[in-house]
């Protein structure tokens, strides 16, 4: 088949935008013509498919986000491709990968321990208003066949939200690299990772990897960190935030040292090589791709109910799913009881043979099934 897939840019930093890169590339493989629409290119297109640029002024989010959204449709239409995915906010699609849930959702739950002008800014914001109300363009069925949410939490937020029919909306979780990211790095980078940051050997780490650290939940680890029962326990914060200095400040009065910030990291699987638990207790996340590549590393999870990817946790692993993450002393006790040595082993294999469910391989498969669906079409 020839199949479009759209997207504001073309990059490996962001999770949306490493899954989008790797789309083309595994629907590329599977033998189909792939057409890659982008606003912007920060890196050459997958070897094998085809670039093209959408033109959008290189100032203004505002203007970049209605440029992408209306000329987008109107340049892929000549191109009479079968079926077009699109990864983002575009007026007309035949897929939608809601990869990010809903914007409206995301303002209400962000909203929490904000300020009242920044809340204020984000009713009035031109940005924000015309975010939203391409959203809910976005979600007809005249401008969209199928929606694919990347968790069962996605959807119910769709659902509520702007009333789709759950008749259109299907669950499709992403995938993980299982020989990537797997429990053998241990030998390999474990000792080499905690050298190069001085935490000791023998000490317990608890990795946190993201950015936009509030979103993320990095003040309530910070918070959590105060405790004397944490006192032998290393946060290790892989990622990068326009607050880094604030929070390298506020984390050094809070934990004396046992907060390390490593920043941006290419080699991630490295850094759960190192780590005995990952902590992701975020206000919002739709899914989060590094929950499943800590689990196929052996890595166990704590992670807030709002983490899309806790609803596949199962088993003893769901006890790293926090019912009141703004609670520290819950914080503080699971750590406490995912880290205990004599569960660890047990956690660690359970992770592992969870994270092997969940392959790139079958995460395509049914997404070709659906392209397949909505371009009405056989196999």
């Amino acid at each position: 088949m020839k199949i479009a897939l759209a997207h504001k840019r073309l990059d490996l930093k962001g999770g949306t935008e490493r899954d989008f890169c790797r789309t083309a590339e595994g629907l590329r493989d599977l033998g189909h013509e792939v057409h890659l629409f982008c606003g912007e290119f920060a890196m050459p297109a997958p070897a094998g498919t085809q670039a093209h640029k959408i033109p959008c002024p290189a100032l203004g989010r505002t203007a970049r986000l209605l440029s992408f959204a209306f000329l987008g449709p109107k340049i892929i239409q000549p191109y009479r491709c079968d079926a077009v995915v699109s990864f983002g906010r575009m007026a007309r699609q035949d897929i939608l990968r809601s990869g990010g849930g809903s914007h409206r959702v995301f303002l209400r739950k962000m909203a929490q321990g904000e300020g009242r002008a920044r809340r204020f800014w984000h009713r009035v914001s031109l940005y924000h208003r015309s975010l939203l109300a391409l959203e809910a363009r976005q979600f007809r069925p005249e401008n969209t066949k199928r929606i694919l949410a990347v968790s069962n939490e996605v959807k119910r937020e769709l659902m509520a939200t702007y009333t789709v029919p759950e008749t259109r909306i299907d669950v499709l979780y992403n995938g993980v690299d299982h020989e990537r990211f797997h429990p053998e790095n241990r030998g390999r980078w474990r000792e080499k990772v905690r050298r190069q940051w001085n935490i000791p050997a023998q000490a317990p780490v608890v990795l946190f990897a993201g950015n936009g650290f509030r979103r993320k939940g990095l003040d309530r680890l910070v918070r959590a960190w105060r405790s004397q029962r944490l006192k032998e326990i290393y946060l290790l914060v892989v990622g990068m935030d326009a607050q880094l200095a604030r929070y390298r400040s506020w984390a050094g009065r809070e934990a004396q040292g046992r907060i390390v910030f490593a920043g941006l990291q290419e080699n991630i699987e490295a850094y759960y090589a190192a780590a005995d638990l990952l902590a992701l207790p975020s206000f919002q996340e739709a899914f989060g791709n590094v929950v499943l590549e800590a689990l196929a590393s052996g890595v166990p999870v704590l992670v807030s109910k709002e983490v899309g990817a806790a609803e596949v946790l199962t088993g003893a692993l769901t006890g790293g799913v926090m019912r009141n993450p703004d609670d520290p002393a819950e914080i503080e006790s699971r750590i406490l009881a995912l880290m205990d040595r004599e569960r660890q082993p047990v956690l660690a294999r359970d992770a592992r043979a969870l994270g092997e469910r969940y392959s790139w391989h079958n995460h395509f498969r049914a997404l070709e099934k659906q392209i397949y669906r909505v371009a009405a079409r056989s196999p």
